[in-house]
């Protein structure tokens, strides 16, 4: 199984480095090559870098860390170019507004199933956007396991990005169909007000206690 991750920012970056320290095969594309080819060097080991079409067409499951509404614009240009069938696409954007005040999309859709409307041959799964960039690296949660919540159509490739949530000591929770993102956005949202707007800091993240 190969990983990409889709850009070189702070996410990106950090979802890059916990891959690479989990040992698992792993390719970073970037819209600047430079970007992705530097932070790959930086990885070391087996670690790839390049363009977005070449990471894509190289992966098996592509983690966008990109804000939307990059996040659809760079793999409607990917599949311009490449054949994206097949391909499993893991959405960890919040659709927020400039001011982080809102969501852009919603309350009757999300921007994972615009994704998923946008490329019909690909599967999204929709992921991580409840954890914050601060808490992906390992050491930065050591005592706690934080839930990621995964919702897709596709259950085959809902096991295939749970496996990932779990080779990064996270615990996945199935979150169901797809649809579901819509809520799972808006956990989004209302954790980014606890973290940055209402004093609870970047160590906050969403779980949820069964009986």
């Amino acid at each position: 199984m190969k990983y990409a991750v889709i850009g070189t920012g702070k996410l990106g970056t950090t979802y890059a480095t916990a891959i690479a320290q989990a040992g698992l095969d792993l390719v970073i594309g970037a819209r600047d090559p430079s970007h992705s080819a530097a932070l790959a060097k930086t990885l070391g080991g087996e670690v790839e870098g390049g363009g977005i079409c070449a990471a894509v067409k190289l992966a098996d499951v592509i983690l966008i860390a990109l804000p939307y509404p990059a996040t659809r614009d760079a793999m409607r240009k990917a599949s311009d170019q490449i054949d994206l069938a097949g391909k499993i696409l893991v959405d960890i954007s919040n659709p927020v507004t400039p001011d982080y005040q809102d969501l852009q999309v919603g309350p009757h859709t999300s921007a994972a199933e615009a994704l998923q409307a946008d490329l019909p041959g690909t599967v999204v799964v929709k992921a991580f956007n409840t954890i914050l960039a601060q808490l992906v690296p390992p050491e930065a949660r050591v005592g706690r396991q934080l839930q990621v919540f995964l919702a897709s159509d596709d259950d085959g490739a809902r096991r295939q990005v749970a496996a990932l949530a779990t080779a990064l000591d996270f615990r996945a929770v199935d979150a169901g169909p797809l649809r579901n993102s819509r809520y799972l956005e808006s956990v989004g949202m209302m954790n980014i007000q606890f973290a940055f707007f209402l004093g609870a800091g970047t160590a906050t993240a969403p779980a949820w206690s069964h009986a």
